[in-house]
């Protein structure tokens, strides 16, 4: 199948919000709404409440609504070290509605944590030791984050939400430490991710950041690191939504058979190989693709999903990456490994360009099909985290046409 795609200039929009996520949304009562921006406990870069929706009766108002338009969601307290509840930061990535212009949502949040706010317990294995911890985005003494994914479900439309606790994380073992990681960023864990509904699953794509394996600075090898990482892809019924731990389950190279915290095989299609500057996460100067953003294209008639590159420390890559499935069940054999080559969609010299979507538009067709960042036709409007010399904003300056 051969999928052709431009790329067009349009004019400017600014989203009105805080974005440090995948952009996600849900129809409900005939209004798209978006939800976006942080919320929780960060000894990093501070405590946030600004997890945040808007919405309008097309995409393109949902997204210019201006910041007083916004409305502040209800998430339940961060608990205390050692305790049983959530910890660490969320972002909403992924939001999955069971009905159609329904109050009943799913999100899939992306979560962050430290030994500080998820000690080590050596009872459960459970949480992070604060031994050997590399130097993260702030610099020489500032910790890097663990993330993780999990869920939390609302019944009012996403006004208030009950987590459901977490479906991916990668465990101590699996994180690549000092003296060998260089990333600033994430030492392991699984996280960003975007989901989409097949079948009786929820198939979630997500970057993974782990060592394939049990960590040790003696027996650590980059090309097993970088065999381990990239996009991957686990699912869970959807009838398990309300109860995920331990139900999730991983691609492990031939089926969906790892488990939630196990060793998964990534996407071999989506990885760069080393001749074209592809190695390790921990590396901090090797190129892997992040942070897809996946939808069912109703014009082609296949998956398509957008994603950023990072090509150096501290997550820099200035390029936005699209492939391609043509499988509608993704659940059939390898067809949720079927992806094609990633080709450009858009590079920015200077700038970073992160967590990029495809949007629709406020077409008569868009409207009333309902369309969403998980569901789209012919057009589409691009929309990425801009981190330029003199921006750092989400926006839109982009169309894209698919044929």
């Amino acid at each position: 199948m051969s999928v052709e795609f431009t790329v067009e200039p349009a004019p400017r929009r600014v989203y009105g919000a805080f974005v440090d996520c995948n952009v996600t949304e849900a129809w409900v009562d005939g209004r798209l709404r978006i939800f976006t921006g942080k919320y929780g406990e960060d000894p990093v870069w501070g405590d946030a409440r600004e997890l945040k929706y808007a919405d309008g009766p097309t995409a393109p108002d949902a997204f210019a609504s201006a910041p007083e338009g916004f409305t502040e969601v209800v998430l339940p307290a961060n608990a205390s070290p050692g305790q049983p509840g959530l910890h660490g930061a969320v972002w909403f990535e992924s939001v999955y509605a069971p009905e159609p212009d329904g109050r009943r949502l799913y999100a899939l949040y992306h979560n962050e944590n430290y030994p500080q706010t998820l000690p080590w317990e050596p009872a459960t294995g459970l949480g992070y030791r604060d031994r050997d911890w590399p130097s993260g985005l702030t610099g020489d003494g500032s910790p890097q984050a663990v993330c993780r994914i999990g869920i939390m479900a609302s019944v009012d439309g996403g006004r208030t939400w009950v987590d459901r606790g977490i479906l991916l994380e990668d465990l101590q073992p699996r994180l690549v430490l000092s003296p060998v990681n260089r990333n600033h960023t994430f030492p392991g864990g699984v996280g960003d991710p975007s989901a989409v509904a097949c079948g009786d699953h929820l198939y979630v794509f997500y970057g993974e950041y782990g060592y394939p394996g049990s960590y040790s600075p003696d027996t650590w090898d980059a090309a097993t690191e970088a065999g381990g990482q990239c996009i991957s892809v686990a699912r869970i019924a959807l009838a398990d939504l309300d109860r995920p731990a331990g139900c999730a389950r991983r691609w492990d190279g031939t089926a969906f058979a790892a488990p939630a915290d196990g060793v998964g095989a990534p996407i071999e299609a989506l990885q760069i190989p080393p001749r074209d500057g592809g190695g390790p996460v921990s590396a901090g100067d090797r190129s892997f693709h992040w942070g897809p953003s996946v939808s069912w294209n109703t014009a082609l008639e296949c998956w398509v999903m957008a994603m950023g590159r990072v090509d150096s420390e501290f997550w820099a890559g200035d390029s936005v990456w699209l492939s391609t499935n043509p499988h509608p069940d993704l659940g059939a054999g390898g067809n949720s490994q079927d992806w094609s080559p990633p080709r450009l969609l858009l590079r920015k010299p200077g700038h970073s360009l992160w967590y990029p979507s495809l949007q629709p538009l406020d077409d008569a067709d868009d409207v009333a099909q309902r369309y969403g960042s998980t569901r789209l036709g012919a057009r589409a409007r691009l929309w990425v985290k801009d981190l330029g010399p003199s921006t750092h904003r989400y926006l839109s300056e982009h169309l894209v046409e698919f044929r």
